[in-house]
Order: structure tokens, then C-alpha cells, then sequence
């Protein structure tokens, strides 16, 4: 079970420190371009953020496990998250108290670009145990790098619980 609750709150720290690492808005003193998308959409080169460092991901990393701040903003981070929240509102309040409850401890060690896509290499530890290495997949989504769902609902059924929003 403990290995479980591991892989759950990996998720949860995955994509919550990912969050503010694409998510700033940079002017750089340009109008915004207008969107003349006439096809289905799809990532372009343009909708890949940058590519966030390991200290980025390791300082926003207790910012955005705070308890404090509202799933709605934490859910911006979850690929299709706002239609996860409006399926499982508990959705990710289920992710952090399993982090918050079996004292995970995580490192992020390297950033991998993979165009469209990047890994996060991680060292974590659940209750003071030797930590475990873990590779965390990302995605570029409306500007912003954010946790694979189906990454995210496997961390939830190995905590054994269901949700609506991964179905």
C-alpha cells in the first residue's frame, strides 16, 4: 500500500510543480497573434512552453502543495483538467492528502524535452524510506506543460480509489 500512495502523490507533486513553470505569462512586447486555425488542433511548435529547469520544478514545488491554494488553480496542470474537475471535484484533494499523509519527500533531478512532451526524472521517498527513482510525463496543452491524466489516474487507482474523471 505504501508503494501505492507513493506513485498517487508522485502525480500530485509531479503536476502541481510543473504548474508554475509553464503557466507565467512573459511579455515580450509584442500584440498577441490572432488565431486563423482552421483544422482540428493540434501542439504546434508556437503552443510548447519552455522547457522548465530542475531548481524551477524543485522551488515551486512547495508552493503549489499548498493545501491553500484552490483545486481550480492546481487543476489548470492536468491535461484536460477543468473537465476532470467537473467530472471528480475531489479529484485532486484525493492526490494531496495522500502526499500530506505519508510524508513524501521529492526531488526533481532532471528535465527531458521531448518536443511536445518532456520527462521529469524524480528521486521520492514516502515516509522517510530510501528514495525511488521515477520518471513523470508531461504534455504541452494550451501553453502549458501539464501531467499526462491517465499518469494521474493510475496514481489514484493504486491508492485504490476511483474517479469519475478517469473514465
Amino acid at each position: 500500500m505504501t508503494g501505492r500512495i507513493a506513485v498517487a502523490s508522485l502525480a500530485v507533486v509531479a503536476a502541481l510543480g510543473m504548474s508554475a513553470c509553464g503557466s507565467g505569462d512573459k511579455n515580450t512586447g509584442s500584440s498577441s497573434k490572432p488565431k486563423t486555425t482552421t483544422s482540428a488542433p493540434a501542439t504546434t511548435q508556437s503552443d510548447v512552453p519552455p522547457v522548465p529547469s530542475v531548481a524551477d520544478l524543485n522551488q515551486l514545488m512547495a508552493q503549489t502543495l499548498d493545501p491553500n491554494t484552490p483545486d481550480e488553480q492546481k487543476v489548470q496542470y492536468l491535461e484536460d483538467g477543468q473537465q476532470a474537475l467537473q467530472k471528480d471535484p475531489d479529484m485532486i484533494k484525493k492526490l494531496v492528502t495522500a502526499y500530506q499523509q505519508n510524508n513524501v519527500k521529492i526531488e526533481v533531478t532532471n528535465v527531458t524535452s521531448l518536443g511536445d512532451q518532456l520527462t521529469a526524472k524524480v528521486n521520492f521517498s514516502v515516509n522517510g524510506a530510501q528514495p525511488t527513482e521515477a520518471d513523470v510525463p508531461f504534455i504541452a496543452q494550451d501553453g502549458k506543460w501539464k501531467l499526462q491524466k491517465s499518469w494521474a489516474c493510475a496514481g489514484l487507482q493504486n491508492l485504490g480509489q476511483q474517479s469519475p474523471a478517469c473514465s
